[in-house]
């Protein structure tokens, strides 16, 4: 299997050109791997002059991930010089010019020659890969040159593909790592039930990240202006299905005020959503052309915002679960007290099931079961209050990850 991974990988790097066409996003993904190389040589000397931690992250959501950890190193050594690697375009594009580091990067499509030439070229003293990170040549590279590798966050389930026969080239690089921090005690069990002792629970990062937005200035003075004092429910990162189970809720509730921010913010999107929008709404792009006040929907066209538009929310709702695009991040309105709403398709999120357990957060599966729960959470202060409450204790019981990662890794990088 482990020949099958290596030449399905190079018939896509040999498709590359041909992919691009495919969509804009896999043009991003195409084009920003040209010139990887003498982006290293332009931003990286040739001579180490300060330790050097690799930090790969899938996307926008992993990274966010490893903010923590990246600040820790830096607090403890901030000369330390920081590469930040990305295999998705919806993470470089947002984060390429990422304060924190000193070289912000496309990661090489996973092939022999590509891991060799550009753990080469950065020269990593400590490598962190984050979540489900798991690229075999990349690591094997890594091991091979006694790197110190670390996996941050991690979550595992017994259906994964690296653990069932076919995945066995995938299960070998797994055990490359020097230390795997996963999130639950689910997933260390199952590590050390298949051989893998090098294993710890350090919880999850994401909780300490969430956490620091509350000291974070987070005050937006058009959604002040646009929910008055009525009560507003913050719709972050949704797709189509999840406005499908909206719209009829939008339209038989115009005393409550909506903040929808769509996961994708291209036009044709956008006006896919608004065409169905049978009340009055309003674009962010558009905010100096008309008044706030009397609007009943407020889209968010663009990103940067979503973090702190949860702290207007009384009840949030979370996209990606309505469909199979996979739930969005639901820490982040846990994080300011608020009262969760997702779609059905929750299991692969642990942290979906411990808000549920927590009463903090609800799955509905159609718009009637969606109307149910926000005529509840509105209807019944007390227990929409409560149900806030129970977010924010579920959020300050988990923290401490990054403390417990960092006592590990300290001593391999200083």
């Amino acid at each position: 299997m482990k020949f099958l991974y290596r030449f399905f990988i190079s018939i896509i790097q040999f498709s590359l050109p041909l992919l691009k066409v495919v969509s804009p996003k896999m043009k991003l993904f195409v084009e920003g791997r040209k010139n990887v190389f003498q982006q290293i040589q332009l931003k990286l000397s040739v001579r180490k002059e300060h330790k050097r931690i690799w930090i790969h992250t899938a996307s926008l959501g992993e990274y966010e991930q490893a903010v923590p950890i990246i600040e820790g190193v830096l607090a403890l050594h901030p000369t330390s010089e920081i590469i930040v690697s990305f295999f998705s375009p919806s993470g470089y594009e947002i984060k390429k010019n990422n304060p924190y580091a000193k070289l912000t990067t496309y990661l090489p499509l996973d092939t022999k020659t590509n891991a060799k030439k550009f753990i080469e070229a950065i020269q990593p003293d400590i490598a962190l890969f984050i979540k489900y990170e798991i690229w075999p040549n990349y690591l094997e590279q890594l091991k091979k040159r006694k790197i110190p590798t670390y996996l941050i966050s991690a979550n595992f389930r017994k259906n994964q593909f690296l653990f069932n026969p076919l995945g066995g080239f995938m299960f070998e690089a797994l055990k490359s790592f020097t230390h795997i921090f996963v999130q639950h005690q689910d997933s260390l069990h199952l590590l050390k039930d298949k051989g893998i002792h090098h294993v710890s629970v350090s919880g999850d990062t994401r909780f300490d990240r969430v956490y620091q937005q509350l000291q974070m200035q987070n005050k937006l003075a058009f959604a002040e202006e646009f929910k008055q004092q009525k009560l507003c429910m913050v719709c972050g990162s949704t797709w189509p299905e999840d406005e499908t189970l909206l719209l009829e809720l939008i339209h038989k509730n115009p005393e409550l005020k909506f903040i929808i921010a769509p996961h994708e913010v291209e036009k044709k999107r956008i006006h896919s959503l608004t065409e169905k929008l049978k009340t009055s709404y309003i674009l962010h792009s558009q905010l100096q052309k008309s008044s706030l006040r009397d609007k009943q929907v407020l889209i968010i066209d663009n990103i940067g915002l979503l973090s702190k538009l949860y702290a207007y929310a009384d009840i949030a709702y979370v996209g990606g679960a309505a469909g199979n695009t996979g739930l969005h991040n639901i820490l982040e309105p846990a994080t300011f007290g608020v009262p969760i709403i997702i779609g059905e398709n929750h299991k692969k999120f642990p942290e979906a099931d411990l808000l549920i357990k927590e009463k903090a957060l609800f799955s509905v599966t159609d718009p009637q079961a969606l109307q149910t729960i926000v005529k509840k959470l509105v209807m019944d202060t007390e227990f929409r209050i409560d149900t806030g409450k129970n977010s924010f204790r579920f959020i300050e019981k988990n923290r401490g990850a990054k403390s417990r990662v960092m006592m590990e890794i300290k001593e391999k990088i200083f």
